[in-house]
């Protein structure tokens, strides 16, 4: 009877990954690592001060969780319409997950400016800080998958005009890499805020 090959370790796993995929697992680690030790520090700055405003968590927040919830759903639903080879779709999806982050952020802007309002400012003290800190260095991170996704878009335009164009690059293995290294991270960063979100709920 054959024997069952032995278990792959984690190494040869990662032997096996795609360099772009290496890179990216090491960027989310990195960046999951700094979002780590700011929240233990943003836990440990005197949230009380906070409390004693006795205010509630900007609305700006609330709407632009929301919305990033939402593009955490076109993202998911842009890899099903890449292996349905739907490029029009596909389109869509990417458009409305790139239109979500850019409501986020100015959602994002505006919830700063009802920090403020509040009497958080940015050189207060320190757990009024964080909140923008962690927010802000959130964003950068989310400016940079919209960046790419600007990239994606304007070669989607493109190859809609040739279909032959189009078949080579919905059938490309590297592009299938792309598009799902593209959602990965997306949801990454979904998650993070969540989480970030959540501090910043018990805060208030």
């Amino acid at each position: 009877m054959r024997q069952a090959p032995p278990p792959k370790t984690w190494f040869q796993k990662i032997e096996k990954l795609h360099p772009y995929e290496t890179l990216l697992y090491l960027g989310m680690l990195g960046s999951g690592i700094i979002f780590l030790f700011l929240s233990l520090a943003f836990l440990s700055s005197g949230r009380e001060y906070l409390q004693g405003l006795n205010e509630q968590m900007p609305l700006a927040f609330l709407v632009s969780t929301f919305l990033l919830v939402l593009s955490g759903y076109t993202s998911v639903k842009m890899r099903i319409h890449y292996q349905e080879e739907n490029s029009a779709k596909l389109h869509r999806s990417l458009k409305a997950t790139f239109v979500l982050g850019i409501l986020f952020t100015v959602f994002q802007v505006l919830g700063w400016m009802e920090l403020a309002n509040k009497g958080i400012n940015f050189t207060g003290v320190p757990s009024g800080s964080f909140l923008y800190v962690l927010s802000g260095i959130h964003v950068a991170h989310l400016l940079g998958a919209m960046t790419f996704a600007v990239i994606l878009l304007l070669q989607l335009r493109k190859i809609e005009q040739d279909m032959v164009r189009k078949l080579v690059w919905m059938t490309n293995p590297y592009e299938k890499l792309r598009i799902r290294l593209f959602t990965v991270y997306w949801q990454f960063m979904d998650a993070v805020w969540l989480i970030l979100f959540l501090l910043f709920v018990l805060s208030f």
